[in-house]
C-alpha cells in the first residue's frame, strides 16, 4: 500500500494540519491501494500564502527560464513514465499500456507544450501600441479523476508559463499521480 501522510507546500514536504486521511481505492479491484492526508482549511491557507510569497520572484523570472524549469518536469515524468502508468492504472482503471501514452504521454506533452510556449510566447504585442501579458498572480487548479495529469499538466503547466504561482488540489479518487509529480 502507498502511504503519503505528508503535502507537498513550499517546495518541502510538510506535516498537515488535518489530521484525517483519504482512503484511495483500486478502480479495478476497490481494494484500498494508497492513502493520503485529508487536508484543512489551515492546509490551504498555507499553501496560498506560499503560493503567494513564491509569485514576486517566480513572475520576475524570465519567461525562457519558466520554460527550461517546465522543460525539467516533463523530462522528469518521462523518466517516471512507467510508474506513472502504473498509478493510472490504479487510479483511473485504464490499462498500463495504454496509460503508458493515453494518461502519461497526455501529461508528459502537457508539460512540454507549456515549456514551448514559455520560451518562445510574446508577452509584449508592439503592432497597436503596446499590450503586455503580465502574470496576474496565486491561481488556484482543482483537477478531475479523469486524465488527472494531463488535467494537471494543462492548468498547472500553463499558469506556471505565464509567471503565475499555483496550489494544485488534486480530485481525492485519483490523486497519487500528483504526489508522484511533486516528487
Amino acid at each position: 500500500m502507498i502511504v503519503y501522510d505528508k503535502l507537498f507546500l513550499d517546495g518541502r514536504w510538510i506535516e498537515p494540519s488535518g489530521r484525517g486521511t483519504l482512503e484511495v481505492v483500486d478502480s479495478a479491484t476497490e481494494a484500498v491501494y494508497a492513502t493520503i492526508p485529508d487536508g484543512d482549511v489551515a492546509d490551504v491557507d498555507r499553501a496560498v500564502t506560499a503560493a503567494s510569497a513564491a509569485f514576486p520572484r517566480w513572475s520576475t523570472e524570465p519567461a525562457a527560464e519558466r520554460g527550461k524549469l517546465l522543460r525539467r518536469v516533463a523530462e522528469e515524468l518521462e523518466a517516471r513514465r512507467d510508474e506513472l502508468a502504473t498509478v493510472m492504472a490504479h487510479e483511473v482503471g485504464m490499462p498500463k499500456h495504454q496509460s503508458l501514452s493515453a494518461q502519461v504521454g497526455g501529461g508528459i506533452a502537457g508539460f512540454s507544450g507549456a515549456a514551448d510556449l514559455a520560451g518562445s510566447y510574446d508577452f509584449e504585442d508592439h503592432r497597436n501600441g503596446l499590450v503586455v501579458r503580465d502574470p496576474i498572480g496565486v491561481v488556484g487548479c482543482i483537477t478531475p479523476w479523469n486524465y488527472p495529469l494531463n488535467q494537471i499538466a494543462a492548468k498547472v503547466g500553463y499558469a506556471l508559463a505565464a509567471g503565475c504561482s499555483v496550489v494544485l488540489k488534486p480530485s481525492e479518487v485519483a490523486p497519487v499521480n500528483a504526489f508522484v509529480l511533486a516528487r
